[in-house]
């Protein structure tokens, strides 16, 4: 469901003196989905867009804890949420222009709003936007506006049929940058348009390249330090595209973690890890194990769940599904570490089981030492549940392996009924907020949707739905206690590890600040 572009920030920067201004950035891609915000869902298209866009909230172009705080950009500060939690109300800044010159307006993000819904339009923001009142309507065709979004000159209500306690973070997305209040909802997309963000789109040749330059009227703060980019869509494999990076022949591009740590390619060796050309920053990709809480054997058995998080070699699971060290970093915890808030409270081992711990919490809750645990029927997944299986037989637990076809097994999984008590799985959101690793997993009103260990605990919902509706300093310390306390008490699922985020640039690449991938923004030339 969610795609792991996000506005975050690490960084390692150039020093000043090597930095300059101007000159084209050159990317290589394995080709595009799209350059239309209302459509593209894919990392490369989100790392151009973000060059592109401006929007009501952002994240800045630091390194964290600074980098991954919600701060206002062409809103002039934190909408005011009504008391039900349905309607925001933003307040714009003045200054913001587009690239040909037309000020921004509220109407220029509600017309991005309306292009996700229009008739025809996949776009994956509908998950995001069919909840605002009169959205139906638009995407049946009966009017070009929902009822529930209002732009009147510099002021943007909108108003959902629910609660959304994350939506301020939710604009972060591409899919709400501002756009001109006439670009047309085209199912095919747009291709070049004018962007209110430090560049915009000049020329887009699908399959080809996309060419990105300076917008001249450009009124916000983010650094904007080439005058453009240029992305070959042509790379006709991730090999490819690293070996025009070593070369010097593109000065990033599109690539897969595992292809960075192939032991062929050696980068850590050439170029050291974090110095000037081949990074490993961590990233946001939670990788866990998940207990079906609605089933008797996990169900309303914390203790079970707790035995099991012991009961787990975290690290020797590591170790087998990847031969570098400097793919994952194993975690206990839910909240990926660097976001604010986050608290490393060592709530199980992480090097190597703790048996008499896991032993002493299973005895007398195995209710029979069963459980079937459901597993993509692919090698590497295949391998991974096998040495889970022999680590849980030591505290007395028998598992039963289902492999299941990939694409079945998400619908299995969702379906009442069915007898698994065990699964993997990984959570990669599209924005980051700490809603996103908590109360969409967790929230029982998200069950069988994204909370798919369909926990329902009535004192962890009102704690949940507390902490979102917090905001700033106070919502990320809420999280922060509320991940250890889940983690320590509940345990409804298993977490083993956040993967980490590698990132190789050529040598003349300057001003590296990862979010996780490249902020491309902030990029310089030497």
């Amino acid at each position: 469901m969610m795609l792991a572009i996000v506005v975050v920030a690490t960084a390692a920067a150039t020093p000043t003196s090597e930095a300059r201004q101007g000159g084209t950035f050159r990317i290589a891609f394995q080709g595009l989905d799209y350059i239309d915000p209302a459509l593209s869902y894919s990392s490369q298209g989100w790392a151009l867009l973000d060059t592109t866009c401006a929007r009501l909230m952002a994240y800045p172009d630091k390194p964290p804890p600074a980098g991954f705080r919600l701060v206002p950009e062409v809103a002039v500060d934190f909408p005011k949420i009504s008391r039900n939690g349905k309607t925001y109300t933003f307040t714009l800044r003045s200054g913001f222009r587009f690239s040909d010159g037309t000020p921004v307006r509220a109407s220029a993000f509600a017309r991005a709003i309306n292009r996700t819904l229009a008739p025809g339009i996949r776009s994956a923001a509908q998950q995001y936007t069919q909840d605002i009142a009169g959205a139906a309507d638009v995407q049946a065709g009966k009017t070009q506006t929902a009822a529930g979004v209002v732009a009147q000159g510099n002021g943007l209500v909108v108003r959902f049929t629910r609660p959304v306690p994350d939506f301020a973070a939710m604009t972060t997305m591409p899919f709400f940058c501002a756009v001109p209040p006439t670009l047309p909802a085209d199912p095919e997309g747009v291709g070049a348009f004018p962007a209110a963000g430090p560049y915009f789109v000049s020329e887009y040749r699908p399959g080809e390249r996309v060419v990105l330059r300076r917008n001249r009227f450009y009124g916000g703060k983010r650094p904007h330090l080439v005058d453009g980019f240029e992305a070959d869509l042509r790379a006709t494999s991730v090999t490819e595209v690293l070996d025009r990076v070593e070369r010097g022949d593109a000065d990033w591009g599109g690539a897969g973690a595992p292809e960075y740590f192939e032991p062929g390619r050696g980068l850590a060796a050439k170029y050291g890890v974090n110095r000037s050309q081949f990074f490993v920053k961590p990233g946001l990709i939670l990788n866990a194990l998940y207990f079906n809480t609605s089933r008797g054997l996990f169900g309303n058995n914390p203790r079970l769940r707790r035995a099991v998080n012991f009961a787990l070699n975290r690290r020797a699971l590591a170790r087998l599904v990847s031969a570098s060290s400097l793919d994952r970093r194993v975690t206990d915890q839910y909240l990926p570490p660097g976001l604010p808030g986050f608290r490393d409270a060592d709530v199980y081992p992480l090097e190597r089981a703790n048996l008499s711990k896991a032993r002493a919490l299973a005895r007398g809750t195995t209710q029979g030492g069963k459980a079937v645990f459901y597993v993509p029927d692919l090698p590497q997944p295949l391998a991974f549940a096998q040495l889970i299986k022999r680590q849980l037989a030591a505290i007395g637990l028998e598992v039963e392996l289902e492999a299941i076809p990939p694409r079945s097994l998400g619908g299995r999984l969702q379906a009442e009924g069915e007898r698994w008590d065990l699964t993997l799985s990984l959570w990669v959101p599209d924005y980051l907020d700490p809603y996103a690793y908590i109360n969409l997993l967790l929230d029982g009103r998200f069950v069988p949707g994204t909370n798919l260990a369909r926990f329902d605990s009535p004192k962890y919902n009102r704690l949940m739905r507390q902490a979102g509706r917090l905001r700033g300093q106070d919502r990320y310390r809420a999280y922060g206690e509320l991940d250890v306390r889940l983690a320590r008490e509940a345990a409804p699922l298993a977490a083993l590890s956040f993967f980490n985020e590698p990132t190789l640039v050529s040598k003349r690449v300057g001003c590296v600040v990862l979010r996780p991938v490249l902020d491309l923004t902030a990029a310089c030339l030497k």
